[in-house]
């Protein structure tokens, strides 16, 4: 059985992102669904898959990741309106048996992802 996680790593600390809020979607067509809402624990990981079972199916998703308030708690100075504040990450998935991991590197002028295992 498939299932989603996450690991949001503060590439400019070289640390987890911890107490990070991340929204959860499901895409259909021009609507967006919401599903859920988690936080990002200490490793900055959730302490559970975000999705599994029947939850997770074929399909676009989007997370939601809330760096700005976490920037801002870490204490990085920056221009408001902040260059990065809330990132939408939209990903498909195509086979729901298998794992999705789809971890956000971030700092406070740049973010990357891939799709993990």
């Amino acid at each position: 059985m498939g299932y989603l996680t996450t690991h949001v790593l503060d590439t400019a600390q070289g640390m987890p992102g911890q107490g990070i809020k991340i929204e959860v979607f499901r895409i259909k067509g021009s609507e967006r669904e919401a599903l859920k809402t988690v936080t990002t624990n200490d490793d900055g990981r959730c302490d559970s898959p975000i999705l599994e079972g029947d939850e997770f199916t074929v399909g676009e998703y989007e997370l939601v990741f809330h760096a700005g308030d976490y920037l801002r708690g870490q204490g990085f100075k920056a221009d408001e309106p902040r260059f990065l504040d809330v990132i939408p990450l939209r990903f498909s998935v195509s086979n729901a048996s298998e794992h999705y991991h789809v971890p956000l590197l971030v700092s406070p002028y740049s973010y990357s992802t891939y799709r993990g295992s």
